[in-house]
């Protein structure tokens, strides 16, 4: 049976690198700042997602540029006050990483869809 596939019309929004991907999972889980958030990265990707300090303040700035990532106002109570600057996910960062996700899982529905080829064997 031949499925037909169909094509998506393309977003407005480029793919999210796995970095920005990871850095937005983090802040899904609520405001943090920096350094919990690469350490967060660290944790959820198992250490596949490497992130220098330089690296990670590079993406978060691309995020916040592109309205995914604000600082936030609220900190926590207690925070020690030389804590740097906390950042939350936007409401647009929300559907960003809902849609990045969904698009993750068809990918895999499709792949998980294949029919394996036979390999030939040479003699």
């Amino acid at each position: 049976m031949v499925r037909e596939r169909t094509t998506q019309t393309a977003t407005a929004r480029p793919l999210l690198k796995p970095a920005a991907f990871h850095i937005l999972l983090a802040l899904a889980d609520g405001d943090n700042y920096g350094y919990a958030v690469m350490q967060a990265v660290r944790h959820g990707s198992g250490g596949r997602v490497p992130l220098s300090t330089g690296s990670f303040y590079r993406h978060l700035g691309k995020l916040i540029d592109g309205g995914l990532v604000a600082e936030s106002t609220v900190r926590r109570a207690g925070d020690d006050p030389r804590r740097g600057a906390y950042y939350r996910l936007t409401a647009f960062g929300h559907r960003a990483l809902t849609e990045e996700r969904q698009r993750l899982s068809s990918l895999v529905a499709a792949i998980d869809e294949l029919t394996p080829v036979p390999q030939k064997r040479h003699a």
